[in-house]
């Protein structure tokens, strides 16, 4: 029998430069599913700014909605001991924690989607059916509202740490150009990488050079 609730799980931000990486959950009762059609819910890559906005209080009206932020320096140690596939699961988990009776559906990072979903599993509940799926976000309506929901966020902090640098509008991923020319103007070589920056991106090596020797005052951020 099918579960009462259903559940989409996406992140935004896993390869950007700058800012953290959102993981988000929503899940809504089954019979409301149809709801999600009704109201244009889909990839957020495929929305405006506007309509991410606009969808996400429109979300929260209809279902639950949870969010993490992971920032880079956490980001960082992950990549640097167990790789970011394994940080997204733990993320994930920690959303659908108390989630009894939801079919999960997850956007798969993995190259296997089947792996993924079993990993996923693992630390799950015995009432959590959880499947994963690559570009899930463009196929089921439920992951495309976990999308929204976790770009929403990620937009708003990449937006603070911009406007705090004085700098204008910038998506904080290394191809963008805007977000380059934020960084360059930001730091020079040689200099502590801040907070806001993934260490362990090679775009920071490329651009930046070495980082500078660590303080103690590093290790207190």
């Amino acid at each position: 029998m099918p579960s009462r609730w259903v559940g989409g799980l996406d992140e935004a931000g896993r390869g950007s430069w700058i800012g953290p990486m959102v993981v988000g959950a929503f899940r809504l009762p089954r019979d409301r599913l149809g709801r999600l059609v009704e109201l244009g819910v889909r990839d957020s890559k495929l929305l405006t700014p506007t309509r991410r906005t606009f969808l996400a209080t429109e979300l929260a009206r209809v279902g639950e909605i949870r969010t993490r932020s992971v920032p880079p320096k956490v980001i960082d140690r992950w990549v640097g001991h167990h790789g970011l596939n394994e940080l997204e699961i733990q993320e994930f988990r920690r959303l659908i924690e108390g989630w009894e009776d939801t079919d999960i559906i997850a956007d798969a990072c993995d190259v296997d989607a089947d792996r993924f979903a079993a990993r996923l599993r693992a630390g799950a509940g015995p009432e959590v059916s959880i499947s994963a799926h690559h570009r899930a976000d463009r196929t089921f309506p439920v992951v495309g509202a976990a999308s929204i929901v976790a770009k929403v966020r990620r937009d708003r902090s990449v937006a603070r740490i911009v406007t705090r640098l004085g700098a204008g509008p910038a998506s904080g991923y290394p191809s963008d150009p805007k977000t380059e020319t934020v960084v360059r103007a930001s730091l020079r070589p040689g200099q502590p990488w801040p907070p806001w920056l993934r260490g362990s991106w090679k775009t920071t090596a490329r651009v930046l050079g070495p980082r500078a020797p660590r303080t103690l005052d590093d290790f207190f951020r």
